[in-house]
């Protein structure tokens, strides 16, 4: 019993480490509200005729929905040069699942872009207090880009000093510890997204799709965002969100050490790729699938060979296929892939393994 307790705790320090954001962390205390506010952008800088928008992953790992969600759908909107970017060469492990190959390193990015990107965007990071990622970033951040920090990404942007005296959000779950770290930034609740001057932040993981359509609206007007948002599924995207409906109870805390206990209840399921995935719908169900903590992700191709997916992005599979293995089941509409693996994860483990995913992505269903 001592080892089960002992393999249990550690497997529960693991899965809190790999998912930025955890669903048995404390809730945030209650801090500044604002009103509600549009994205605004500068101009392109000299000499190009569309902004160029980075989207940021260390090679120690980033978060899997933070990364994809924004360089899809950017890239789907066609109104951004977007280029991925990560801190050196090789493949990068995002968490919860999925390996991807980026454009460029950040030393190859600044010999090809010396005036900076046009907007920068940082997914939490497993390491957020890298060194180098602080480095680049107030580099970029002097060159005049906008800096937009997508759920614990509101880390990284606090310990490299963009945060100081500033207003912004991150996930719920985060909030208390990071208004303990960095009490001269004033943390703000009940917003998906808040911006202050040149930093932009939003909250949990599902604040990955509205963020990305208001900076396409924000850089090419209402009409592409909403061109966009219908070709992925979305109706709306305002900022407004209610954080209080996000709190760790006790059966939350007394199912989710069960089911990391309970190791032979585990699975791994697959999500097969091909040339052509969509890396919107594919980030989403690998995502909210992972944070059931009972299941492994694994991505599936015969033969193992890199993919390229539907808006660009290099992706390398996990493994082979296996037979008898769950197959994630795949929803009509890249938007519609977080409610429905929600209630997939329903049917198959229970609701509260599907509370759990919630949760962890800080997702509010539709009313």
């Amino acid at each position: 019993m001592r080892t089960l307790v002992l393999a249990a705790a550690a497997t529960a320090a693991t899965l809190a480490f790999l998912h930025p954001a955890a669903p048995f962390a404390a809730a945030g205390p209650s801090v500044a509200l604002i009103a509600p506010d549009g994205l605004t952008l500068p101009a392109p800088k000299a000499g190009r005729v569309r902004p160029l928008v980075v989207v940021l992953a260390d090679n120690a790992g980033a978060e899997t929905t933070d990364f994809a969600i924004p360089y899809g759908v950017l890239k789907e909107s066609g109104v951004a040069d977007v280029r991925s970017v990560g801190t050196g060469a090789g493949a990068i492990q995002l968490m919860p699942s999925l390996r991807v190959l980026a454009d460029l390193t950040t030393a190859q990015f600044d010999r090809a872009e010396p005036a900076g990107a046009d907007i920068v965007i940082v997914p939490a990071q497993m390491k957020p207090k890298s060194p180098a990622l602080a480095a680049w970033l107030r580099a970029q951040a002097a060159k005049g880009a906008t800096i937009v920090s997508i759920c614990e990404g509101a880390r990284v942007l606090a310990n490299a000093g963009l945060l100081h005296d500033r207003r912004a959000t991150t996930h719920w779950s985060a909030l208390k510890s990071l208004a303990k770290a960095y009490p001269d930034t004033t943390w703000v609740r009940d917003r998906r997204y808040v911006q202050d001057g040149r930093v932009i932040s939003t909250t949990g993981v599902a604040a990955s799709i509205p963020a990305s359509l208001a900076l396409v609206e924000a850089i090419a007007g209402r009409p592409a965002a909403q061109a966009t948002a219908a070709r992925i599924g979305v109706r709306e995207w305002g900022a407004a969100h209610r954080t209080a409906d996000f709190r760790v109870t006790a059966a939350d805390y007394r199912h989710g050490i069960a089911s990391l206990a309970a190791f032979w209840a585990h699975e791994t399921v697959e999500a097969p790729i091909t040339n052509g995935t969509d890396e919107v719908a594919l980030a989403l169900r690998t995502d909210t699938w992972s944070r059931t903590y009972r299941t492994k992700v694994v991505t599936t191709r015969p033969g193992l060979a890199a993919v390229r997916s539907r808006r660009g992005l290099d992706i390398l599979p996990d493994t082979e296929p296996k037979t008898g293995r769950y197959v994630l089941p795949i929803s009509p509409a890249p938007a519609a892939e977080i409610a429905g693996s929600l209630a997939a994860i329903d049917k198959r483990y229970g609701a509260k393994s599907a509370r759990l995913a919630m949760l962890g992505l800080e997702y509010n269903p539709p009313r």
